[in-house]
């Protein structure tokens, strides 16, 4: 039988299934892909909250239509951190993180000319949840070498002890489910 963790995000409800991650924790899994409506709302809601920014940050793959959403509302270009290099790439600048998600090490990579791009610019990172941090992390460390200025940190969840953080902007916070 599936569990849920039912939730409202931009005055939307969703129920979100408890996917283990070990024999002792679940977390809700949260995934905007095709939720369009989801996406538009949370995207206005994050720029309702988030400080002054000239660019958008995001690692790949789940908040990039988050990101798109952001940019088309705001108006400002938005860049992905690849989790791997592609052939258009050039001057590439490369991190490892390791997210609790796909629970290996994976390296991002950062196209040189848009780190050029935003070089002194104030960024803002935008992820669909951040849990341990570990990737803003990684996308600050991409970000450091073009002496980017964080704007701020944003996602739609926190989860687990992320919520308490001070440094992130977001929009709901959801619990780690322990047995």
């Amino acid at each position: 039988m599936n569990e849920y963790h039912n939730i409202n995000i931009a005055g939307l409800d969703r129920k979100l299934p408890l996917c283990r991650v070990n024999e002792s924790m679940s977390i809700a899994a949260f995934v905007i892909f095709g939720d369009v409506e989801l996406t538009i709302a949370a995207a206005g809601k994050l720029l309702e909250k988030a400080p002054d920014f000239d660019f958008i940050v995001t690692p790949e793959a789940k908040s990039i239509p988050l990101a798109y959403e952001m940019s088309r509302q705001s108006g400002r270009e938005y860049f992905v951190a690849r989790k791997g290099a592609k052939l258009y790439m050039n001057d590439i600048v490369s991190v490892n993180v390791r997210s609790i998600t796909t629970q290996k090490e994976q390296t991002l990579y950062l196209d040189g000319g848009d780190g050029e791009k935003m070089r002194g610019k104030k960024v803002l990172i935008v992820d669909d949840v951040i849990s341990t941090g570990d990737s803003l992390k990684a996308v600050e460390e991409l970000l450091s070498g073009f002496d980017c200025v964080i704007a701020a940190k944003t996602a739609i969840l926190a989860e687990g002890d992320a919520a308490d953080r001070d440094d992130i902007v977001y929009l709901e916070k959801i619990p780690l489910f322990f047995k």
